[in-house]
């Protein structure tokens, strides 16, 4: 099943880490005049501010806040930065409850030190002591499989079959799963899996951005949809049939992209979310 054309802005939100270099504020301004509705907000960008009120401006542009991005990093050998990570995490809570966020985006982690199984293991740990004060504030969370290339690091959670396992285990409704093209087009479980996410009411989130191929960087060469190799009009197709319907969430990373002109990529983003 092919996602139809998309004919409106509706739908599309732009994470702030995309136009890195603008302020909270220039984003925000920006992306009201180019017709988005949507923005995720990333937690450096709400360094020393009232939280709460950079809510209230965010939403006087006629934006929703979508998610806040990132908690997580929960696996360590050592047991004081487990510990550490787990009041990041419940700051994190914070944060979104201040900001109205409805979600967090979840980067598990791992540690290069120990085994994928054992940081898969702190990580649901690390999941169900944040849950009760995620529940207490409305704010649900949201792991986000990276693809495998990531899995020295950043996340020992490579797959959506991975990530529905840890949310099924955990069983809450304010458990679910973030869905980057960017990190899942590869799989050939991919339609499988997002369509056991919808049964289960856990998919929470859908990114997209594009794989440059060649790409000269894993992290900081994403390209706007339609530049590189993934068939995102194919795979939202199937996450609309497993009822997703929510927001298109811009993530880039490009350090291309960040060192040009920032309202012209803004357009450029604008126009291939029109096209592709």
């Amino acid at each position: 099943m092919s996602a139809q054309p998309i004919n409106d802005l509706s739908k599309l939100c732009i994470h702030t880490i995309t136009t890195k270099p603008w302020s909270l504020e220039e984003a925000a301004e920006n992306y009201e005049k180019a017709g988005v509705k949507g923005i995720s907000v990333w937690r450096q960008y709400l360094g020393g501010r009232d939280i709460a009120a950079a809510g209230e401006r965010i939403r006087s542009h006629g934006l929703e806040i979508v998610s806040l991005v990132r908690g997580g990093f929960f696996p360590a050998v050592s047991e004081r930065n487990r510990e550490l990570a787990i009041q990041d995490n419940l700051k994190a809570v914070e944060e979104a409850a201040a900001l109205r966020a409805p979600m967090i985006v979840l980067v598990c982690g791992a540690d290069p030190g120990q085994s994928l199984e054992t940081s898969r293991k702190q990580i649901r740990e690390g999941i169900e002591k944040v849950l009760p004060q995620a529940i207490e504030h409305g704010v649900k969370l949201a792991i986000e499989p990276l693809h495998p290339m990531y899995a020295d690091t950043r996340s020992a959670v490579n797959t959506l079959r991975q990530a529905n396992e840890m949310a099924e285990a955990i069983g809450s409704d304010y458990v679910g799963v973030a869905a980057d093209v960017y990190h899942l087009w590869w799989d050939p479980d991919l339609r499988e899996e997002l369509l056991r996410c919808g049964r289960n009411g856990n998919l929470f989130a859908f990114h997209i951005c594009d794989w440059m191929s060649p790409t000269v960087d894993f992290l900081n060469d994403r390209g706007l949809m339609g530049e590189g190799c993934i068939d995102i009009p194919t795979i939202r197709g199937w996450a609309e049939e497993a009822g997703f319907s929510g927001f298109n969430e811009v993530e880039i990373f490009s350090d291309r992209h960040w060192a040009g002109d920032q309202n012209e990529f803004l357009n450029k983003i604008v126009s291939s979310y029109y096209h592709c």
